[in-house]
């Protein structure tokens, strides 16, 4: 059997709304856009039914992505998260010696995972080496280009 997949509520909701979305409203347009396409006529040499095709593999293969997912998620319980140390569904804040600031993440299941908005991986590097800290840990975090960065833990929330 494949591993379970963590989610967060809103991370379950928000594959939940993509897959609707994708099913219910792209699937329509792309098939709308596939139509148009084939009306410019000769297949063999339409580059805009090609690119409409191609598109519309990767939609299905998105949705196919989806719906595995969702078929091995396992919601959080988030009245299990303490904030004693740091968990998946976690938001903590660290002071990074590397910025010299203090910067928050939400700590998510790789499927959430939205560095640009704070949620970062469980599985990444930051997210690896924060989980099951407790205030005041100081945590050393292994980067792939092989240097080091130093984070305190300052808060935990859940």
């Amino acid at each position: 059997m494949q591993n379970e997949i963590l989610l967060t509520k809103q991370g379950l909701q928000a594959l939940e709304d993509e897959l609707d979305y994708l099913k219910t409203v792209k699937r329509k347009e792309m098939a709308d856009k596939i139509a148009l396409a084939r009306s410019y006529g000769d297949l063999s040499e339409n580059s805009e039914y090609d690119d409409a095709k191609n598109e519309q593999a990767q939609m299905e293969a998105r949705i196919a992505d989806i719906e595995v997912t969702l078929k091995r998620a396992k919601l959080i319980d988030e009245s299990d998260i303490s904030n004693d140390s740091v968990h998946i569904g976690s938001t903590v804040t660290v002071y990074n010696d590397a910025f010299g600031e203090d910067v928050t993440y939400n700590i998510v299941s790789a499927s959430e995972a939205d560095p640009e908005n704070n949620k970062i991986s469980d599985e990444s590097p930051v997210g690896k080496s924060l989980l099951g800290k407790k205030l005041g840990d100081r945590v050393t975090v292994e980067l792939p280009n092989g240097s080091q960065i130093f984070l305190d833990v300052k808060e935990i929330h859940r």
